[in-house]
């Protein structure tokens, strides 16, 4: 892949993705093979690519072998219908640009994530695209799974990166307004704005049918908070500052972090949205791969 995407194909993030294919077969097994809606839980996989029977449906489509064994009728899906269709959605906030002490900003590390889920997606074969929003939906690349989309994913990441405001719940209902079919939704960010609005966003996407992760990434320092002594601290997006005693204030800010994303957690099982917490401190692939076989182990 070349030209700008290569800074974010550093040698150890090649490494990593690569350690992930070579775990694929169980991993994509439970996790994006898993996905594909099949009618025939318990059979052999060879009917996972078959539908029931409708009206209007044409005879000669019907799969005899399978009402054989089921005595129903099912007719091969078409190839559209077997694929699914992956969404990566970054968040472009001035905030996601943020990192304290780690070689990775959020925006990076989330772009890491992506790259390797749009590399398990494309090694399956299904299509997979990106929409980044700040404030509104900024730029959107049409699902592909040809081997070359994940360079043209990373290159136009790496031409927009994070600067300015954002509304993530705005951008998310745009995202809603332009997903024509039933679709995975990756979505990337701090979800630092109001909690009920994009709260109401994503039920918006779940509503429509389509399948939620919400990486919910935080800095190492965001998260874990190690600082001491007079803190001067400045909004990313706004440029604001204020000077804080930080051994006055950790136990609190630490609580006020836990009870953020645990209110995003609940919020999020009741609507059946998968989500996970993280923090660029933790390597991208241990993350990723806790998180697929939880997954796995739950489906």
């Amino acid at each position: 892949m070349a030209g700008t995407a290569e800074k974010y194909l550093k040698p150890e993030v090649i490494r990593q993705v690569s350690r992930l294919d070579l775990r694929a077969k169980f991993i994509v097994e439970g996790f994006i093979a898993g996905l594909h809606a099949s009618p025939f839980q318990g059979f052999s996989v060879e009917f996972s690519e078959h539908r029931k029977y409708s009206s209007g449906d044409n005879i000669s489509d019907i799969d005899w072998n399978v009402f054989a064994k089921t005595d129903r009728f099912y007719v091969k899906k078409f190839q559209a219908e077997t694929n699914l269709t992956g969404y990566l959605v970054m968040d472009l906030s001035a905030s996601m640009g943020y990192t304290y002490r780690q070689e990775l900003t959020k925006f990076e590390y989330g772009v890491s994530l992506a790259a390797a889920l749009g590399y398990l997606m494309i090694h399956q074969q299904d299509p997979v695209g990106l929409i980044a929003f700040d404030e509104k939906v900024r730029q959107s690349l049409a699902p592909a799974s040809k081997r070359s989309q994940l360079g043209n994913i990373l290159s136009m990441l790496a031409r927009l990166g994070p600067s300015g405001a954002t509304d993530i719940s705005a951008s998310l209902h745009q995202v809603a307004g332009m997903l024509k079919h039933r679709s995975l939704v990756m979505i990337f960010s701090d979800l630092l704005g109001d909690h009920d609005a994009i709260l109401k966003a994503f039920h918006r996407l779940r509503f429509a049918g389509h399948d939620l992760i919400v990486f919910h990434i935080l800095d190492e320092a965001e998260a874990e908070f190690p600082f001491e002594g007079m803190l001067l601290l400045e909004d990313n997006e706004t440029h604001e500052t204020i000077e804080v005693d930080a051994d006055a204030i950790k136990a609190d800010y630490l609580e006020e972090v836990a009870r953020f994303r645990a209110n995003y957690k609940a919020d999020c099982v009741r609507a059946r949205i998968d989500y996970v917490p993280l923090h660029t401190g933790v390597p991208f692939d241990k993350a990723l791969m806790s998180y697929l076989s939880l997954r796995q182990a739950r489906a």
